[in-house]
């Protein structure tokens, strides 16, 4: 075992987390993976929350203090972001063209569908300020679904008087309050938000990671401003704290197989309570479920891929993933980017060949604004939400979402689940009920896994072809096994 690849041995702790997971909600043993297994793959997570804040304040800081060149800086952070929107703007235009060929919400039965149509209407002439829909069609006024819309209105009557019941609990009513407050947000906030007003509490327990990367920016910059004799006493000590949380990283990914299988044993364990629930999970929501995995997965394992192979002749298919599989699979297990960083970037310099001075700029801003699977997620769901209610959305709404999903993506947490917000905000841009988000719920944590290694595999993807771009990149021959 000591010889294997870490990536194998992720890759077994993974496939023993759901086997495990199967076993103990067969034999009734939930509550106690819950209680004495669960709790180490929380640890795991808050290890890696931990180390990634000072690692991408140091990582910073020793980068961009090392550039002979100021001017340097703002040419890579304009290229940086230019990657990321045109990743970001391919990755929503995939999912619109994934969704729209294979239309999964035509897969429910239409009966059912005429329903949620008839309720969409009916939530419509209760929202004034909701825009009609412009397929033209009126199922409300059509004498043949009279019946239809009896039971919708009674339907609605009850739906409404639960809805009072539970309002202040209701995970929809909490989302929705976050989106409304998100959304009425001026046009510049976004760039006040980036300013802390307490540098300590931008590192606290509310980390907010941008705020990190634009302190950390300001000081490296000062420091490369100000002549060695004066700082080179604070260059070294945040070059050798840098080392220090390297190995910190280091050593906490030699227990990541373990780790890895206590969090997937736990998050399986919390989703249901027999093997059989488990499987109607996802096969409540199938079509949608696999319309949105087969984008997910033509963006890890082909566009990424190939994209950086044709590039960089040295990093073959095969070798992309053998240099990049840790912090895909530590990014499946954990549903985070922010937790993942650190492994990323252990990754992208090591095993990719990235000089930190690009590493440590391009992936911590890509954690925080760069989020490929979450944007094509939001696409394939707002349109697979409007088929479901046979609501046809027009070229022009199609382009909304385009935009809307870059914008909020950028806005969008690197913590699992951040994006089921951000959809509300889509949800909205387009006229449709917020509240269709409880839809996908079920499916929503399992394909979150999914999504956060599209957004890690995209950020270490594009520092690597920037990297290349700026003669910062020497891809090393080969990986060592224990890497």
């Amino acid at each position: 075992m000591k010889k294997l690849p870490l990536h194998i041995k992720i890759i077994i702790g993974l496939a023993l987390g759901i086997i495990w997971a199967f076993v103990s909600s067969y034999l009734g043993w939930n509550q106690f993976t819950i209680d004495w297994i669960d709790p180490f793959g929380k640890i795991f997570i808050r290890i890696l929350k931990a180390i990634a804040v000072p690692l991408v304040l140091l990582s910073i800081i020793s980068g961009v203090s090392s550039l002979t060149d100021i001017n340097r800086l703002g040419k890579l952070g304009l290229k940086t972001i230019s990657f990321y929107l045109a990743s970001t703007i391919l990755a929503v235009g995939i999912g619109l063209a994934i969704v729209n060929l294979v239309q999964p919400g035509k897969f429910v039965n239409e009966d059912q569908r005429v329903k949620n149509r008839i309720k969409y209407e009916l939530w419509v002439k209760n929202n004034p300020d909701v825009p009609k829909p412009k397929d033209g069609r009126s199922f409300l006024t059509d004498a043949k679904f009279d019946d239809k819309v009896s039971s919708a209105i009674s339907d609605q009557v009850m739906d409404s008087l639960r809805a009072a019941a539970i309002q202040t609990d209701s995970k929809v009513s909490k989302l929705s309050e976050s989106a409304d407050e998100t959304s009425s947000k001026g046009p510049l906030q976004f760039f006040v938000d980036m300013v802390p007003e307490n540098v300590f509490g931008a590192f606290g327990s509310n980390s907010n990671m941008l705020q990190v990367i634009a302190f950390a920016l300001f000081f490296g910059i000062c420091l490369a401003m100000l002549p060695n004799d004066k700082v080179g006493g604070v260059i070294s000590f945040v070059n050798g704290a840098n080392e220090v949380i390297l190995k910190m990283v280091d050593i906490t990914m030699k227990a990541a197989p373990f780790f890895v299988f206590a969090l997937l044993s736990g998050v399986i364990a919390k989703m249901a309570d027999t093997p059989a629930e488990v499987l109607q999970i996802f096969k409540g929501l199938g079509s949608y479920s696999v319309t949105l995995l087969g984008g997910l997965l033509f963006m890890i394992f082909v566009l990424y891929p190939v994209i950086t192979s044709l590039i960089i002749k040295k990093l073959s298919y095969k070798e992309f993933f053998k240099r990049m599989s840790p912090a895909q699979f530590l990014a499946f297990s954990t549903s985070s980017s922010a937790a993942t960083l650190p492994v990323t970037m252990e990754c992208v310099e090591e095993n990719m060949g990235v000089s930190k001075k690009i590493s440590s700029f391009v992936l911590p801003v890509g954690a925080t604004v760069n989020m490929d699977g979450t944007s094509m997620y939001q696409a394939v769901a707002v349109v697979f939400l409007a088929q479901l209610h046979m609501v046809d959305l027009t070229l022009g709404q199609q382009l909304t979402i385009v935009l809307t999903a870059t914008l909020a993506s950028i806005g969008s947490a690197a913590v699992p689940s951040a994006g089921l917000v951000m959809m509300i905000i889509v949800l909205n841009s387009v006229g449709l009920n917020p509240a269709w988000v409880a839809i996908i719920f079920p499916v929503d944590r399992i394909l979150d896994m999914f999504r956060t290694v599209v957004n890690v595999t995209g950020d270490a993807t594009v520092s690597t072809l920037i990297a290349k771009s700026e003669g910062e990149l020497n891809v090393p021959d080969d990986v060592p096994a224990n890497k």
